[in-house]
């Protein structure tokens, strides 16, 4: 994490904003070191999908977001702040052969951005699907699957906790968990327009 009294204010304002989310309560999230030499300022979270079942915690899913503030507004970021999100959850293997499964992936991250009303420009990244077989000791594994999902997009404004909380949203779904109450509204409201 390279924040610090000396950043700029509008980073401080960034931080302070992703601070004050309120994650879901199956969300697990803190702070980390952020990546080096990727931008002269950044902040990091960690998170983790806790679920439990029968009286302890098992991980469904995890996941990192990465703020990055540059005051000299790299061309390609079209402005000084850029997100970069991962997301990563454990899927059954039949799930995991569904040929649209990155296309569903990536269409829930853009999903929990509008419901967040977090907007943003300069989108990109890639979903990835694998497949595994466990051999050897870990034979007993059997088969199974993930589905990663890395991006990143320019914030359009340095109001950063409605990013936050998409991506914390973005991780939940990802991880098999239904969506909260605001982006169940929101899909209804689609449906009624038609």
């Amino acid at each position: 994490m390279t924040t610090n009294q000396n950043a700029p204010e509008e980073f401080q304002r960034a931080v302070k904003s992703i601070s004050s989310v309120a994650f879901r309560e199956e969300l697990t999230v803190r702070v980390i070191d952020s990546p080096s030499g990727v931008a002269p300022y950044s902040y990091a979270l960690a998170a983790d999908v806790l679920i439990a079942e029968h009286e302890h915690e098992s991980q469904h899913g995890t996941g990192r977001f990465i703020l990055l503030y540059d005051p000299e507004e790299p061309e390609s970021w079209g402005g000084a702040f850029r997100v970069v999100a991962y997301a990563q959850a454990p899927l059954e293997a039949d799930i995991g052969l569904d040929p649209f499964l990155a296309n569903v992936a990536w269409s829930w991250l853009v999903d929990a951005l509008a419901t967040r009303k977090a907007k943003y420009f300069n989108p990109s990244g890639t979903a990835t699907r694998i497949l595994s077989t466990g051999f050897g000791e870990l034979e007993d594994a059997g088969d199974g699957a993930q589905i990663e999902l890395r991006a990143s997009w320019s914030p359009a404004s340095s109001e950063m906790g409605d990013q936050a909380d998409a991506w914390g949203e973005l991780l939940c779904m990802l991880a098999g968990l239904p969506p909260t109450a605001e982006a169940v509204s929101l899909t209804a409201r689609r449906r009624e327009r038609g």
